[in-house]
């Protein structure tokens, strides 16, 4: 991983365009081809960003100082240097992964095993979907052969309706899956985290551990 700091200019071109005028900011370039740029006050998300499979060119000469960032749709991150303050490369070696809490770990097994829990005509494609910014959950087709991704919590709150989005964004230049609606599953869905996904389009699924399981509710029912 590459971490250069330095005071720039952003400008985005490609689908629509963007510019983010010159401040100091963090841009971190990953072995994985990504490149993204951080301000010190939006935690982990990046101001911009360009996911792989994307190339990185340097300018030299007149170009000096100037990144040129482009992906294999021909959009262009460029990224004007005006001043370095740290340029340093680590290798950070393969990554053993996240592990999943225990219930969130089943909730996803139990999920996949009962895809129809989602909708009726719900197929499974498979668990762990991989991507190149970490595995999807669950991804499966609805009855009208829709791609679903889906990401399963135990407690759903923002960050994960965040990585969803992140998830859905790179399965969508995919010509073969697109397009991809997601669904966010968890056992507790905050407030915030429900109106955040209902504003991205992204449906909530409340699950019930335990009726997942097979487990009957012994509570008394009039009905």
């Amino acid at each position: 991983m590459r971490l250069v700091i330095a005071r720039c200019s952003v400008d985005y071109a490609g689908r629509l365009t963007a510019h983010l005028p010159s401040a100091p900011r963090l841009i971190l370039v990953k072995a994985d081809g990504s490149v993204s740029i951080h301000a010190d006050d939006r935690a982990y998300k990046p101001l911009n960003w360009m996911s792989p499979p994307c190339t990185l060119k340097e300018g030299t000469g007149d170009e000096e100082g100037v990144w040129t960032v482009v992906n294999k749709a021909g959009e262009k991150l460029i990224i004007t240097m005006e001043e370095v303050l740290h340029d340093s490369s680590h290798e950070l070696g393969v990554d053993p992964g996240l592990i999943k809490d225990g219930v969130e770990a089943h909730l996803q097994e139990l999920l996949a095993d009962r895809i129809e829990t989602l909708g009726e005509g719900y197929t499974l494609i498979r668990r762990e979907y991989p991507t190149a910014i970490g595995p999807v959950d669950i991804l499966c087709r609805d009855a009208d052969g829709q791609t679903v991704a889906v990401e399963i919590k135990r407690r759903g709150e923002i960050d994960g309706v965040e990585q969803l989005t992140r998830y859905l964004e790179l399965l969508n230049r995919d010509p073969h899956l697109a397009p991809v609606r997601g669904v966010f599953a968890a056992q507790e869905i905050k407030p915030q985290a429900r109106v955040l996904a209902t504003d991205r389009g992204i449906g909530c699924q409340v699950l019930d551990y335990d009726a997942l399981r097979g487990i009957e509710d012994d509570k008394l029912r009039l009905f």
